[in-house]
């Protein structure tokens, strides 16, 4: 697979102009679509507060997904295994496999985003925001998975997980 890269120009995202989707506990700033890469990435920042969850377990079937850990702690399913990721770390999860993420039980995260190659998907962050203020259902989703390439899944690893490592966190923190 070759990259796929933008033709005329450089892709400039200023802070001020990012559209912004929701409010705390999560805000989603949409940075650069797919048509606006020429199809070779999409990228989004993802901030949470206290704990927030952050995507269900889904997988993508033709991309990769890229977390960066701009400041925080969160947690990340990877398969069948979850991982926190603090601050400077980085997670890939390859096409097909099984992810989600959430900021880290009574902390925060705020997290760079990278699907490659790239799917408009900025539309479906709109989506999701519709869901929250419920102008349409949570099962719409179920109806443009193909479309986004985000498939859900169930995880009894992260449904248990990650309810286990949030106890483990609290309790280790009052040590």
């Amino acid at each position: 697979m070759s990259l796929i890269v933008p033709e005329s120009e450089s892709v400039i995202v200023r802070a001020a102009e990012a559209e912004v989707i929701g409010q705390a506990p999560t805000t989603i700033r949409l940075l650069a679509d797919s048509s606006s890469t020429g199809g070779a990435l999409s990228t989004q920042r993802v901030t949470l507060t206290d704990g927030a969850d952050g995507a269900k377990p889904h997988h993508h079937a033709g991309s990769a997904e890229l977390f960066y850990m701009l400041d925080g702690t969160a947690q990340l399913l990877s398969d069948d295994q979850i991982v926190t990721a603090e601050r400077g770390d980085l997670v890939v999860v390859p096409p097909g496999l099984a992810h989600a993420f959430a900021a880290a039980p009574g902390h925060n995260a705020d997290i760079l985003i990278i699907i490659t190659p790239g799917v408009d998907r900025f539309e479906y962050f709109r989506h999701l925001e519709r869901i929250a203020y419920g102008k349409v259902p949570p099962e719409s989703l179920l109806e443009v998975q193909e479309r986004y390439d985000t498939y859900f899944l169930n995880s009894p690893t992260w449904n248990t997980g990650v309810s286990l490592q949030g106890v483990e966190m609290i309790t280790r923190s009052r040590c």
